[in-house]
């Protein structure tokens, strides 16, 4: 029997071996449909129907025409019509508006005297991404608007000009929006992989039935099984504030308990997965294969990278039982915004809900196997 021949039978062996056992298949199967799925839906960086409210102090035909060009386009889905400054705070604040476009009250006159007519937008920096592709379109729009005018106006130069004024991160930098995010999804990473090799370990090592046996309660071992998970969280947590306040200068303008009381809310929901996992898998390497298939979902579906407004309405349903989805919320409202605890409720108590469901799943589960 030739080299060749051996090494085709072994192969043919070793698929077969895996093939027939169901962990084996489904870790095949299973994990490129789920991300393709997931990929597929959820990761998009085209914007749809972006919320914008219009400001139109001008009135005129020149006016009207330019918002028309905002209107009908697809990226955009106009939410208010407003009247007053101070309705612009209150529209981004409350993130009703990505935009806010504003045509001045001498708009179709400075574009009939060719002084170069000023349009104002103002822009909810808090997720650069979204915000700079969106700044895009406008400028896009603009120009089309500039083309039009010139040729049925025969006036040269710039007859339109935008003037962007971002708030909460004037400078669109990116690393403002990536780093209070990087907070949730390190964490996560973290507290799920410590958790969930801890009783796949146990398993592997054989270890598991000396556990059985040892003068500890349920609910000690439980506790001891966790801790770990909390802990590496919590100290990741706070090596990635340090690091994005002390070394990158990204504000932290808002309560740092507030912001510890989401990291801990956070986590529950993620040890209490991980164990869950951990439950499920006999080796460490089927724990770290359930972990992957959960936190890459998990981050794609939280809006880390691309807005939530962007995906399929089922697939925003799905986003609803996601922690991450929450925490970044709260991270990147406390770094740039100083959002308060009654602002930040109706994203701290979805957490706190998934973190008690999980951690009495994975008692359930933890407590079968100690049986």
């Amino acid at each position: 029997m030739s080299t060749l021949t051996r090494i085709v039978a072994l192969f043919w062996k070793e698929l077969l071996a895996l093939w027939r056992d169901p962990r084996g298949r489904a870790a095949i199967l299973i994990p490129p449909l789920v991300q393709g799925l997931v990929f597929g839906y959820a990761a998009t960086f085209d914007l749809a129907r972006v919320p914008i409210a219009i400001y139109d102090q001008d009135g005129s035909e020149s006016a009207r025409d330019l918002i028309a060009h905002f209107t009908g386009a697809s990226a955009f889905h106009e939410v208010a019509r407003i009247e007053r400054d101070e309705a612009i705070a209150e529209l981004i604040d409350s993130r009703r508006a990505v935009l806010v476009i504003r045509v001045g009250q001498d708009f179709s006159r400075d574009l009939v005297a060719g002084r170069g007519a000023t349009l104002q937008l103002a822009v909810d920096g808090r997720n650069s991404n979204t915000a700079l592709i969106a700044v895009n379109y406008v400028n896009n729009i603009v120009q089309d608007f500039n083309e039009n005018w010139r040729r049925s106006h025969g006036q040269p130069g710039i007859p339109a000009r935008l003037e962007v004024r971002s708030w909460f991160n004037p400078n669109l930098e990116s690393r403002w929006f990536i780093l209070p995010g990087l907070v949730g999804i390190i964490t996560l990473v973290l507290a799920t992989l410590v958790t969930a090799l801890s009783l796949a370990r146990e398993r592997e090592e054989g270890t598991f039935d000396q556990l059985l046996v040892t003068p500890l309660r349920q609910v000690e071992v439980l506790i001891g099984k966790l801790m770990p998970g909390l802990v590496v969280g919590l100290i990741g947590s706070t090596i990635l504030v340090l690091v994005a306040r002390l070394w990158f200068r990204v504000p932290l303008i808002g309560s740092v308990p507030l912001l510890y009381l989401g990291v801990l809310l956070y986590l529950l929901s993620a040890v209490g997965m991980g164990l869950m996992i951990s439950s499920f898998s006999r080796t460490q390497q089927q724990a770290l294969l359930g972990a992957f298939l959960f936190v890459v979902p998990s981050v794609i579906l939280s809006g880390f990278a691309t807005p939530l407004a962007n995906m399929p309405e089922a697939v925003q349903y799905v986003t609803y039982v996601n922690p991450l989805r929450y925490f970044l919320v709260v991270s990147r409202g406390i770094f740039l915004q100083d959002l308060t605890f009654k602002e930040l409720w109706p994203e701290l108590w979805p957490m706190a809900v998934i973190g008690v469901l999980t951690m009495a799943v994975a008692t359930w589960l933890f407590r079968r196997r100690l049986q």
